[in-house]
């Protein structure tokens, strides 16, 4: 990874506190939304709640938006492995590659 300048590291630091403050009000309002539609659920429409199906859907986008955040986000520590990966297998296919 390139040196950053103290304001690229600032820049950078803004914007990965941010991702994750939009992924725990994301988290915060699923928790409320889905608690919310349960009780309505159980308590209006009898044994069988159909809340499972929001909670579900909402759930899986819910877990992608976090995998996004945490994993792929710029500056994480997975995202700077799998390129510094990716660096050094090209690095090595350009090695084996003839000269002209």
């Amino acid at each position: 990874m390139a040196t950053l300048t103290p304001d690229d590291l600032e820049r950078l630091a803004h914007k990965r506190a941010a991702a994750k403050l939009g992924w725990y009000l994301h988290a915060t309002v699923y928790v409320v939304v889905n608690l919310f539609i349960f009780a309505v659920s159980t308590y209006a429409f009898g044994r069988r709640p159909w809340s499972v199906f929001p909670l579900l859907g909402w759930g899986l986008g819910l877990a992608l938006h976090g995998v996004a955040v945490f994993m792929l986000g710029e500056g994480s520590s997975f995202r700077r492995r799998l390129l510094e990966r990716e660096r050094e297998r090209l690095r090595r296919e350009q090695e084996r590659m003839p000269r002209p």
